[in-house]
């Protein structure tokens, strides 16, 4: 499957760290990303795995992410306000991430997005190059806003 270079109709999954840059209007996202995310907003075709949740939590806790408000509440904003579709860790999901083809990554959250990506054939909206390298493969298909 094609790491995409341009989006289209796709549902998109997005990566813990594009969904806190997108809901803080970071410039670090190219702007043909952004264009598609407002129109993919208006589809419902934007997808948050639930380990992105636990990941942000994970992040405000260590420090390595400063929000204006308390982690629950920006959650709970983002959901309301950005037409969000949480998908939740299911049964399937789950031991999918422990049978990814060809062992791409050690990182559990990865994993769970991987094969989150996979079950709902969204594509993965990522910077993380291990992420993007295994998206040369055959299992998912990857996009990197930054570039």
């Amino acid at each position: 499957m094609p790491v995409y270079k341009q989006l289209k109709q796709y549902k998109l999954l997005l990566d813990t760290h594009i969904w806190i840059w997108a809901m803080m209007g970071s410039e670090k996202l190219n702007q043909h990303f952004q264009e598609s995310l407002k129109q993919n907003v208006k589809k419902e075709n934007i997808f948050i795995s639930a380990i992105s949740i636990w990941e942000l939590g994970m992040l405000v806790e260590r420090k390595r992410v400063e929000l204006e408000m308390d982690c629950l509440d920006w959650v709970e904003q983002a959901f309301e306000h950005s037409h969000l579709n949480l998908i939740p860790l299911t049964p399937s999901i789950a031991i999918q991430s422990s049978r990814l083809p060809e062992n791409p990554h050690g990182d559990p959250a990865d994993r769970i997005l991987m094969a989150t990506a996979h079950e709902y054939h969204a594509v993965l909206v990522t910077h993380d190059q291990k992420i993007l390298e295994y998206g040369n493969g055959e299992f998912i298909n990857v996009y990197d806003p930054c570039i």
